[in-house]
């Protein structure tokens, strides 16, 4: 079961452009390591980013938020870039899914087609 975490932030208004450049590098750097599964980033009309980070297992999290240069920049950007963020870790959160195709092939076997 993933880790995921829910990154809820506000960017200062002064900051986005160059805030975007690093947030691009590490990016790139979390991609790479081990346990990486994705990351997906929305951002409402107000202005919040909420960012969804899902990683293989927490030790696998905790290698990246330890990481040295993520943890310079962690600190970068509660000096320059956030305006404020929470960040929720969930490990083994539940899980349930839908895809209309699946439902679907199972509605045509139920009536023997």
């Amino acid at each position: 079961m993933p880790t995921v975490v829910v990154f809820r932030s506000r960017i200062r208004e002064d900051a986005s452009g160059e805030f975007q450049e690093l947030a691009d590098r590490m990016l790139a750097m979390a991609s790479a390591m081990p346990g990486f599964i994705s990351y997906k980033v929305y951002t409402a009309a107000d202005g919040e980013r909420v960012s969804i980070h899902e990683w293989e297992s927490p030790e696998q999290l905790r290698a990246w938020r330890e990481h040295p240069e993520h943890r310079k920049v962690q600190a970068l950007g509660r000096e320059l870039y956030y305006e404020e963020y929470t960040s929720h870790v969930c490990d083994g959160p539940r899980e349930s899914r839908f895809t209309w195709r699946d439902a679907a092939e199972a509605a045509t076997s139920d009536r023997g087609g």
